[in-house]
């Protein structure tokens, strides 16, 4: 299966917000959130991933299918060294293809694309996110990763750093990418 990972436009914004309305029905399982009177979540900051700086959209596709989507952001530290740490804030693949590793192929893709220090959060009932997230983390870090809590976060969040093993900023493909994971 040929795997696809894809910042999305402007132009694909549509597109975008439909799976997220997909992923945010599923997620409501874990969220006590409810449609509005539109009869949609709705996701407030859809658009800053094209107008904020250190937002990135991303689909994802399984044959040249949308198989779902990665939601990235850089995230800047105040202090003297005034370093940064990426984060996924939504990560979602559709039911059909899940459990074929598409999911762990994509973020690993990511975790290459922006090396250095990363955060994943799951919600404390999201244990399925949870297994998903250790799994794919431990496996790519090869055990080399932290689990923390934060007072503003209900559930575990995992740390680690990335020195990816090829750069697809420099023409890698994931063809090439595919035979890597």
């Amino acid at each position: 299966m040929k795997i696809e990972i894809i910042q999305a436009t402007l132009a694909q914004r549509d597109a975008m917000q439909s799976l997220l309305e997909l992923y945010q029905y599923d997620f409501s399982e874990f969220e006590s959130e409810d449609v509005n009177e539109d009869g949609v979540y709705g996701y407030k900051y859809l658009d800053y991933y094209w107008t904020v700086p250190g937002h990135f959209p991303f689909f994802i596709k399984a044959d040249g299918k949308l198989a779902g989507f990665a939601l990235v952001r850089e995230i800047a530290l105040e202090g003297l060294h005034r370093s940064s740490y990426f984060k996924i804030n939504e990560f979602f693949i559709l039911k059909k293809y899940r459990k074929e590793g598409i999911g762990k192929r994509a973020a690993c893709y990511l975790f290459d694309l922006y090396p250095g220090n990363w955060e994943v959060a799951e919600l404390e009932t999201n244990l399925p996110a949870q297994r998903f997230w250790r799994q794919v983390i431990s496996s790519y870090t090869q055990g080399n990763y932290a689990e923390i809590r934060k007072d503003e976060w209900d559930g575990p969040i995992q740390q680690f750093t990335t020195t990816p093993c090829f750069s697809p900023r420099t023409g890698t493909t994931l063809a090439n990418f595919e035979s890597y994971v």
